[in-house]
């Protein structure tokens, strides 16, 4: 048998805090002494795991949203993760529930959060981490679909009857002869490591007490054991201080390293070489995620995971029934615009649009023939920004928490206005107000306010003048 192996993957994501009306990052008091959450984590996690190089030995995601903001906001940070790139995987744009959005949003999310990678990292993903990890065959479908080769998920998500070991990947066959390779996460180390800070005062005495234990026992056909510990990336000296000093002693390939008797890789690495229909096959189970034990619940509805989630339901069909009918409104509108654009293909191109590659005069003209008049160009890039903020306000972050108060929904809640706002202000329709109904039917555990309290609250925020009652 061959030396054992330990993959290391951060999973690194931060909300989009950008306002959709202004374009800039507001202030977060609980922050201080920095400006907002971004730059203090940059400060607590991002740059110190930049600049110690550990990025470089272990695979990782960055989000897209999360990336945008490096890049102009900490570009030593940002180029630490550029300079690891060949250890990246994918992640769709903006950290949605797959498994709970429609299909043609998830395509949008997978390709954009691909087209995200490439402009960053030169190159196309082969790996991606499904946000929560929530996972059904349709989402793997789309992904394969796109060039995807292999994803990352939770034991308990693996449809094993009791039969799997972590130390391998598999292979989830998804018919007509494609396939998805998964590798699931040691569940007992990557818990010591994201929630046990005693399990990681010392690099040293983990790497000989817990990951040389998980890797002794041998496989049934000779194959190196492969651990891989999943975490979220911000837990190495945001969430647990100096716990980037522990990714770096763990990590540290250098002569003077002890001898633990294996070694560290990278996942990217290691499934380059591997022939997917040399696996075993495993089965998965749908609707699960890493962070939520009933599903998808978390996200949707009510689960323990929540003192008081009956927010949730009200929240997500508000969203649903207005995403719905922006969607209905935009492709009507487009197919009037000179040439008939198609609005699914120039959505997924506007990521172009929103990550700067070009400008929106250039992407109208590619969409556009010169007949359009300036007005109905403009009319085409607005009601695709509407689309943009439309995706943007199903990021998962504004229902993980017990709360709707919090700036997670907040913000979300601004996407939706910015959305709509641009939907109404060219069509002349009332989707604002519609969109206040429902909210109304929503209300906080902690004030008992409404969703539509909320949301003025969420553009009082920001100096957006509220809506009429």
């Amino acid at each position: 048998m061959g030396r054992g192996r330990l993959a290391i993957h951060a999973h690194f994501h931060q909300p989009l805090r950008v306002d959709p009306f202004s374009g800039l990052v507001p202030a977060e008091p609980a922050a201080a002494p920095f400006h907002d959450w971004n730059s203090r984590i940059a400060a607590e996690c991002y740059r110190p795991n930049a600049e110690r190089g550990n990025l470089r030995r272990i695979s990782f995601d960055l989000s897209p949203t999360l990336a945008g903001w490096l890049a102009a906001a900490d570009p030593v940070a940002y180029r630490g993760f550029v300079e690891a790139g060949a250890n990246a995987i994918a992640q769709p744009y903006h950290h949605t529930i797959l498994p709970l959005a429609s299909a043609v949003d998830r395509r949008t999310e997978i390709r954009w959060g691909i087209r995200d990678f490439e402009l960053r990292f030169g190159r196309r993903p082969s790996g991606i981490w499904l946000p929560e990890t929530a996972v059904d065959l349709p989402t793997l479908r789309l992904a394969a679909a796109e060039g995807i080769r292999f994803t990352i998920l939770a034991p308990w998500q693996a449809a094993a009857d009791g039969q799997l070991d972590t130390r391998r990947p598999y292979r989830v066959d998804l018919g007509r002869e494609a396939s998805m390779v998964v590798v699931f996460y040691d569940a007992p180390l990557s818990g010591a490591v994201s929630f046990d800070p005693a399990a990681t005062s010392d690099a040293e005495r983990f790497a000989r007490e817990r990951v040389t234990a998980r890797l002794g026992r041998t496989l049934p056909d000779g194959e190196a054991p492969l651990v891989a510990i999943a975490t979220d990336g911000e837990l190495y000296g945001h969430h647990q201080p100096f716990r980037d000093l522990f990714l770096e002693r763990l990590t540290d390939n250098r002569p003077v390293h002890p001898d633990w008797g294996f070694d560290v890789v990278t996942l990217p690495s290691v499934l380059a070489e591997v022939d997917p229909a040399s696996l075993p096959r495993v089965g998965i189970v749908e609707r699960t995620s890493w962070s939520c034990h009933h599903g998808v619940l978390r996200w949707s509805a009510e689960c323990a995971d929540a003192a008081d989630g009956r927010w949730k339901a009200p929240l997500r069909a508000a969203f649903e029934r207005i995403a719905t009918a922006i969607d209905v409104l935009v492709e009507t509108a487009l197919a009037r615009l000179p040439g008939e654009p198609n609005l699914w293909a120039a959505r997924d191109a506007y990521v172009d649009v929103v990550d700067g590659v070009v400008g929106g005069a250039e992407f109208a003209a590619r969409w556009l023939p010169a007949t359009a008049s300036t007005e109905e160009r403009g009319r085409f890039l607005d009601l695709l920004e509407a689309e943009r903020w439309r995706l943007a306000m199903f990021s998962s972050d504004a229902w993980y928490w017990e709360d709707p108060v919090r700036f997670e929904t907040k913000q979300a809640l601004r996407a939706a206005a910015r959305a709509v706002r641009l939907v109404d202000g060219h069509l002349g329709t009332d989707l604002e107000e519609r969109l206040l109904a429902d909210l109304e039917l929503l209300r906080s555990p902690s004030t008992g306010a409404t969703g539509a309290e909320l949301y003025r609250d969420a553009l009082a925020d920001v100096g957006q003048p509220p809506p009429r009652d």
